[in-house]
């Protein structure tokens, strides 16, 4: 019981994932987003602290 207690408690003191600018390697087409979209992209900017990738930084700090 304690142990959860103190993971939840940990787990509500993280930060949220930063965003990152992602570029199609078949069409250019570019966004925004936190996790890798697949194979046929190449992350190309961040790391952002909001999803329309404008303001740079690691967000909770």
């Amino acid at each position: 019981m304690v142990f959860s207690c103190l993971l939840f408690g940990a787990s509500a003191l993280a930060a949220p994932a930063p965003w990152y600018l992602w570029r199609s390697k078949l069409d250019g087409q570019v966004f925004c987003a936190q996790t890798p979209p697949g194979v046929g992209w190449q992350r190309v900017g961040g790391p952002y602290r909001d999803a329309r990738c404008e303001n740079t930084g690691v967000p909770g700090k």
